[in-house]
């Protein structure tokens, strides 16, 4: 799954300046569902007090390819962290979570992204998403 690229952002890429607006309008249209989750995950948080919140959905195979996309590529996992104002952690094909900035120290964020939490998320259904 790739991004929708544009003529206009692909010269201010080939300009050496990309503004992060333009990319994150792309990001938004290219890969929807995953700018969805995560918009409503930054919400949600932004609407409590607890430590994170997450979406653990089962989502089509084409949204579970943006999920991908979107969390495997450090360069739009870190623009929609920034715009959203959350840090991301990401668990099996679609297990997404949204902590607040700064999180990544504390014994929640560790217990979420930890090999004990990947083994225990683990399903026969998922094995090859």
């Amino acid at each position: 799954m790739s991004l929708d690229v544009s003529p206009a952002l692909l010269a201010q890429a080939e300009q050496g300046q990309v503004s992060e607006a333009d990319f994150l309008d792309t990001v938004r249209t290219s890969l929807p569902y995953a700018y969805q989750v995560v918009a409503g995950l930054s919400t949600e948080l932004g609407a409590t007090e607890v430590e994170f919140v997450d979406d653990n959905t089962t989502p089509t195979d084409e949204e579970r390819a943006q999920l991908l996309r979107a969390l495997a590529s450090n360069a739009i996992r870190g623009s929609l962290e920034n715009h959203f104002g959350v840090k991301l952690a990401f668990v099996n094909c679609h297990r997404v979570a949204a902590f607040r900035p700064g999180a990544e120290q504390s014994d929640t964020y560790r217990e979420f992204t930890s090999l004990r939490n990947q083994i225990l998320n683990q399903t026969p259904e998922l094995r090859s998403c």
